[in-house]
């Protein structure tokens, strides 16, 4: 398991009709904010300020198509190339990360092939890489540009 140090940032929140809100700054549109938005957010912020990956080639909640399904990826990160780089499933903090987990980010790399895959719930993290068709587990997240 990887440790994760969240960075302080100023999130800004809202609350209408007894429902909160919080601003995802790279959708740049208010989200209600659930237990997975709340890890999702920390976690984006985790990788912009100290992972240092750049935000211009980070996409949040795209649609993918699963052959007739629909689903949708919580965080992306493409590579200098802009090729898909590293695929983050994200879970609310009450969801344990088992192999249901795993499996499901899995089923995303079919339809977006990336070589690291990270799965969270704010306080665990695991992170893996696909080489040769094996899956291996990491110690940390990779650097940016490897």
């Amino acid at each position: 398991m990887i440790r994760i140090e969240y960075p302080d940032f100023p999130f800004r929140m809202k609350k209408e009709e007894g429902k909160e809100f919080i601003f995802d700054e790279n959708r740049r549109q208010w989200l209600r904010l659930t237990s997975e938005e709340w890890v999702r957010q920390n976690f984006m912020q985790y990788l912009l300020q100290v992972k240092k990956y750049p935000g211009s080639l980070t996409a949040v909640e795209k649609e993918i198509r699963l052959g007739e399904l629909k689903k949708r990826f919580d965080i992306l990160v493409y590579d200098a190339q802009h090729q898909p780089w590293l695929m983050v499933e994200c879970k609310g903090m009450e969801v344990a990360l088992n192999d249901a987990v795993l499996q499901q980010v899995l089923r995303y790399n079919i339809a977006v092939p990336v070589p690291y895959l990270v799965i969270t719930n704010g306080s665990a993290c695991f992170a893996y890489i696909r080489k040769n068709n094996q899956l291996q587990l990491l110690e940390a997240l990779p650097e940016f540009g490897i």
